[in-house]
């Protein structure tokens, strides 16, 4: 544990351009305990700014930045990486285990947030909202053009029933939608909880109308939906993704949206953030993307700050923080 009476007041790095704007008290905390430094840039930091950044840091605030063994190693002084979310693939847990770093997250700060997006998604696709909207500010009324669907009686296929997967279940039933669930971690209880049918991803793949992804992004999942898995989707069917890009291959996706295999895609994830202008899922006319924002909810990023901001206070005051992960899991 960190000594602060005999180290002197640590140097914290923030790098997330979102800390402290919807939650000022969350920033007067960890300035009690900490000299405070933010990116200055609007922007996320290029590889050599962060690593420039950081050297001097006892602990990191972090984003989406990418914190590997490189970086963790040209931050002698580095004790504590906070992360800003959830998703913990882009810290190297690895090396910050082997050089004594203690890493906190956010845990179920955000699940609601992005739960909610995830219907906003399936209903925008499953009736053409955003194609609408396009056409009428382009002055153009061409209500007949955009008929859609209704989700009431649809199946929706879930991949993954965690904290997040577990509340869009929830949600789908004011919608009147069949559920299926695919995720080796949950009980079979777990899942009746919420009226889901837990199968396997082929089942899951044929039968549903919807196929939302809110697995976490591991070995086993990375690639998990390539140009098979899609193909034995409905070319009725759509794919929502706000979980992380590289679930997803990329290219078999816009291969299946342009020809036809499935009916439309909503991406909130992309491999490169902000993707390239000539993607060739940009390009597409039945895909609505959005910049990776399905979490930003003013009461989502309030709770993440004051987590992140108890647990530097806690750390740095000699105790344990609440959210610290196992290094073991």
């Amino acid at each position: 544990m960190y000594n602060r009476r005999a180290m002197g007041k640590p140097r914290l790095y923030v790098t997330s351009r979102s800390f402290g704007k919807h939650c000022p008290e969350a920033l007067e905390i960890v300035k009690q305990v900490c000299k405070v430094e933010f990116n200055p840039y609007g922007r996320a930091l290029r590889k050599e700014e962060l690593r420039e950044a950081v050297k001097n840091a006892d602990a990191l605030l972090v984003g989406t930045d990418k914190i590997d063994e490189e970086l963790i190693r040209s931050a002698p002084n580095l004790k504590l990486i906070a992360k800003h979310g959830v998703g913990l693939d882009n810290i190297d847990l690895k090396a910050a285990r082997e050089r004594g770093v203690v890493v906190t997250y956010t845990p179920n700060a955000n699940a609601d947030s992005v739960a909610d997006f995830a219907m906003a998604l399936m209903l925008s696709l499953m009736r053409k909202l955003p194609f609408a909207h396009i056409s009428m500010k382009e002055g153009k009324w061409e209500a007949k053009k955009f008929i859609g669907r209704e989700l009431a009686g649809k199946t929706l296929g879930i991949i993954g029933l965690g904290n997040i997967g577990y509340r869009v279940a929830e949600r789908a039933s004011g919608f009147k939608l069949k559920v299926l669930a695919h995720d080796p971690y949950i009980s079979k209880s777990k899942a009746q909880q919420v009226n889901a049918e837990l199968v396997g991803l082929q089942q899951l793949l044929r039968e549903s109308d919807v196929v939302t992804l809110h697995a976490a992004l591991s070995p086993d999942t990375q690639g998990l939906i390539g140009e098979e898995e899609l193909k034995q989707m409905k070319n009725s069917a759509v794919l929502i993704n706000t979980a992380r890009a590289e679930i997803v291959q990329e290219e078999a996706l816009r291969k299946a949206l342009k020809e036809g295999w499935i009916a439309g895609a909503a991406i909130d994830v992309f491999a490169k953030e902000p993707p390239p202008p000539n993607s060739g899922l940009l390009a597409l006319d039945n895909v609505v993307v959005t910049p990776h924002f399905a979490s930003y909810a003013e009461e989502a990023l309030r709770r993440m700050d004051l987590m992140n901001a108890e647990d530097i206070e806690r750390f740095f005051n000699g105790k344990q923080p609440k959210n610290a992960i196992k290094h073991e899991v």
